[in-house]
């Protein structure tokens, strides 16, 4: 049975760094991050793929997070700095991706068959 598990959410004031890591009960081809802010869908932020680990963002984030995956470890990482207040939501990480290939599909929800819990991030001014 496929598990994700999140962890390294937290509370952090603007500008500051957090780490989000992602254990994953196997090794997936295709991984990613997403975030649900209160009364909004839930948008893409970065997906890592193949055995180049070729990444793709949100323009909402990049220069600022940066995804990674240890594969030995099954585990998918979030460095997120240059925090701001609009990057508050719950943090998600999904795999297994099933789509046809294309950079929007990688950042879509419904592309993505397995979720983990989430973990809450929230940044203050």
């Amino acid at each position: 049975q496929t598990q994700l598990v999140e962890s390294g959410g937290g509370s952090v004031q603007a500008g500051g760094s957090l780490r989000l890591t992602c254990t994953a009960s196997e090794n997936y081809y295709s991984m990613a991050w997403y975030r649900q802010a209160p009364g909004k869908e839930r948008e893409g932020v970065a997906t890592i793929r193949g055995e180049s680990r070729s990444t793709y963002y949100a323009d909402s984030v990049k220069g600022r997070f940066t995804i990674s995956k240890d594969n030995a470890q099954n585990t998918l990482y979030l460095q997120m700095s240059g925090l701001k207040p609009e990057d508050t939501a719950m943090y998600y990480c999904a795999a297994n991706f099933k789509c046809g290939l294309s950079i929007t599909n990688l950042l879509k929800p419904t592309c993505f068959n397995y979720w983990g819990q989430g973990t809450q991030v929230t940044v203050s001014s």
